[in-house]
């Protein structure tokens, strides 16, 4: 009986010298195998939810093309043996099409075949509607949606420090009393519907333009098309500013109203610093911890509110792309596409914990 306790003990033993002599880099390797079993569990899950949606991609492409026949044939007569041949025709197509693309399998089957394309050979295989390569569609995609939530991340980020350490110093005020009830009201307004009074501004007034892309390529005039780009953008960041500010400046402005109360806060006044040293050089640098920890679900938020955003504005992101797909059942590129977001998101967890322990000493991985 005592065999396997011992047996646990000498495994464990490698893994807790490891944690000991580099307890960050111990926490990430963590972390990170964490992560991978997560997109593992994230993929066999859509897997099964796109095995139990009613009917699959072959039904829709048969679907389409017997319609499309029955539109060019409107006008002919036929016979009911000939319409007979023409079912079971069909019925041998799906057939065919569900072994090609490997539908007539289980699920989970299904999904370790994926994994085994991914991981030996990276392939992340075709797309069963446009048959085009899925990186080459997810890389078309990519970097205009990271662009487009960077750019909001950074603007939330800057700007809800700014108001937010500023309101902290005019608590109790009117201006203080303004600045939250318009940052309650942005954080409730729902975003869906903000997008579409922003566009409708956009559509009446012509002063910004109802997509959110240029339509010329950034290779044919890099200058016009950086100009163009942020004239397009401009309204559905400002959708997503608003949408994210308010509870980001809340946030900041609470932990900036709790850190002026602490003995230490009290204890730097009573040395004769200026208020402005101790807003900016010491109240402030405590209140990173808080938004460096929810900076992971702000920017999941933004991925998960872009979907929105690039359905309503016409932009050509991962969003898109994503819904477009599943509305299809195109199991290869929702995987692929889920995949990368939830990789995206995990890894700004991962970098946010490795922050707090940079931004704050007292935090320490790897200590029982």
């Amino acid at each position: 009986m005592k065999f396997f306790p011992r047996l646990s003990a000498t495994i464990q033993q490698p893994f807790k010298l490891y944690r000991k002599k580099a307890p960050l880099l111990s926490f990430i390797t963590g972390r990170l195998v964490t992560m991978l079993v997560l997109l593992f569990l994230l993929g066999l899950a859509l897997f099964g939810l796109m095995e139990l949606a009613p009917g699959d991609i072959v039904d829709q492409m048969m679907t389409q093309q017997l319609l499309s026949g029955t539109q060019s044939s409107g006008f002919q007569g036929s016979s009911g043996s000939s319409s007979t041949q023409q079912g079971n025709f069909t019925e041998m197509q799906m057939e065919q099409l569900r072994k090609e693309f490997g539908l007539d399998k289980p699920f989970y089957i299904q999904y370790f075949k994926w994994l085994e394309r991914v991981i030996f050979h990276g392939d992340l295989g075709t797309s069963l509607i446009s048959r085009a390569p899925v990186s080459f569609l997810l890389s078309s995609r990519i970097w205009n949606s990271v662009l487009l939530n960077l750019i909001s991340l950074v603007f939330i980020t800057v700007i809800s420090f700014l108001l937010g350490v500023f309101f902290a110093s005019k608590a109790g005020t009117r201006t203080d009393t303004a600045a939250t009830f318009f940052a309650l009201f942005f954080h409730a307004f729902p975003s869906i519907l903000l997008l579409i009074l922003l566009q409708l501004f956009a559509s009446v007034t012509g002063l910004f333009p109802v997509t959110a892309y240029p339509d010329f390529p950034f290779s044919q005039a890099p200058v016009k098309f950086v100009f163009s780009y942020g004239h397009h953008v401009f309204l559905p960041l400002f959708a997503s500013f608003l949408g994210g500010i308010g509870g980001t400046m809340r946030m900041i402005r609470a932990t900036m109203l709790d850190q002026m109360g602490m003995p230490y806060i009290l204890a730097i006044r009573a040395r004769g610093i200026s208020e402005k040293r101790v807003y900016l050089h010491h109240a402030f640098r405590n209140t990173l911890n808080p938004y460096i920890t929810g900076s992971a679900n702000l920017l999941a938020s933004l991925f998960s509110g872009s979907l929105v955003l690039e359905i309503i504005f016409a932009y050509p992101g991962l969003g898109r792309l994503m819904y477009e797909a599943v509305l299809q059942e195109d199991i290869n590129l929702v995987l692929a596409n889920s995949m990368f977001i939830s990789a995206l998101v995990l890894a700004g967890m991962v970098i946010s914990d490795i922050l707090l322990a940079v931004v704050d000493p007292r935090i320490r991985y790897g200590k029982e």
